[in-house]
């Protein structure tokens, strides 16, 4: 492997997420650079819709810009499937992981038009058109992070598709705020029909009560995913499994804080102290190797039919 598209990929997700960086570390060697190498076309993509830098500086864009990026990003993603040489490091790291872990072309593409639908600023009515949102940018994340670690098994790869839609539904919760400053509103109209706040006033103060009660709609919407989630534990390497557990405890945790914060969620940024990522860290061994004792189990009804 090319260790210049691994050093950039490992930056990357250093300075671009300190919580998937610690749990990444708990991948055998082989499985982390695979992670590190996805995540980093991950985050390649989302900063060049948003015109920010590894996750900061999001701002609202012009649509025709956004489509003629979104445009370019597809064809770059078409090339690296076709074998063509990259230049840019985030897509051939991208290249790498695909080739070596066989991830379906209709994956990432899929992400991709999870960022359309951030670029045409479209208008979500219902739920089911939230959670579609929900797959395309977080759940088909989790498809090729199974794939990464080895799954292929369609019930366990519901799993990881689960954990993705739990993860972005927490997103949103806590992100409220700074995405309607943006222009960018992720609940469904016919929940803000029912608080009656209109879509272009989502970001305003004397709001706050009523989205915490919308976000605490979406905690608890995620909490049968991140359940579901856990039930494909057994069906991963033991340090997978372990790294997934942790990711798994520390998101929710930022979703149970959003929740008791209620009107005051959005005064300062909701995340994990470094005493919890701890706890959570040993937790997700207990939970780990809880999961190989508990092979034989029935598997949860399917909570959000993924596409086939």
């Amino acid at each position: 492997m090319n260790e210049q598209v691994v050093s950039h990929s490992t930056q990357a997700i250093n300075l671009g997420s300190r919580s998937f960086a610690a749990a990444a570390r708990l991948f055998d060697e082989r499985t982390r650079q695979s992670a590190v190498m996805l995540y980093a076309w991950c985050r390649h993509c989302d900063d060049v819709i948003d015109g920010q830098v590894l996750g900061h500086g999001q701002q609202a864009g012009d649509r025709s810009a956004g489509q003629a990026r979104l445009a370019e990003l597809v064809e770059l993603t078409e090339q690296a499937y076709r074998g063509r040489p990259m230049s840019d490091p985030a897509f051939a790291a991208f290249q790498a992981v695909v080739q070596r872990h066989a991830i379906p072309r209709r994956y990432p593409l899929e992400h991709l038009q999870g960022f359309r639908m951030d670029v045409e600023d479209l208008h979500y009515q219902s739920l089911d058109d939230t959670l579609l949102y929900c797959y395309r940018v977080a759940g088909v994340v989790g498809l090729m992070m199974a794939r990464v670690m080895g799954a292929e098994d369609e019930a366990t790869l519901d799993r990881a598709c689960d954990l993705g839609l739990a993860f972005q539904l927490t997103n949103i919760a806590r992100d409220l705020v700074e995405d309607a400053a943006i222009g960018r509103v992720y609940l469904p109209a016919e929940w803000l029909a029912e608080v009656e706040v209109p879509a272009s006033e989502l970001a305003e103060p004397r709001h706050r009560r009523a989205l915490a009660v919308l976000a605490a709609r979406l905690v608890d919407l995620a909490e049968p995913y991140y359940a579901s989630a856990l039930q494909g534990l057994a069906d991963l390497p033991l340090r997978s499994a372990w790294s997934i557990a942790t990711a798994h405890a520390v998101y929710r945790q930022i979703g149970i804080e959003v929740k008791a914060r209620g009107a005051h969620a959005w005064d300062s940024r909701v995340s994990t102290s470094r005493a919890q990522k701890l706890r959570f860290l040993l937790g997700g061994a207990g939970t780990a190797l809880a999961s190989r004792w508990m092979k034989v189990r029935p598997r949860p009804a399917v909570l959000w039919s993924r596409p086939r």
